[in-house]
């Protein structure tokens, strides 16, 4: 049987991955329809210009998700909780705000 701590840590990274995911989304489809001054983060938006929307969403969200993947595993299970909800704090519902409100 699983301890509580376990099925929290597996949760949270979970939830973490699936906030990185819907914002690699939510982003790419705010960028197609507004163009890359839409993102807010500088060093994102210079990468989208460099390497295309698509790639520099895809190389972010996957470095975010593997420092997400190696907080989980060092068991800090509350920074993950913390920073999934972090992102669907600042990333998440603007997005929601911006394209479908």
């Amino acid at each position: 049987m699983r301890s509580r701590s376990a099925w929290f840590g597996n949760f949270v990274l979970v939830a973490f991955l699936l906030a990185q995911a819907f914002d690699g989304v939510f982003t790419y489809v705010g960028v197609r329809v507004y163009g890359t001054p839409i993102e807010g983060n500088p060093l994102l938006g210079w990468m989208m210009t460099a390497m295309g929307q698509g790639l520099a969403l895809a190389a972010a969200k996957s470095v975010a998700g593997a420092f997400g993947i190696a907080l989980h595993l060092t068991a800090v299970h509350r920074i993950v909780a913390a920073l999934a909800l972090f992102y669907v704090a600042v990333a998440i519902v603007p997005w929601l705000a911006i394209l479908f409100g």
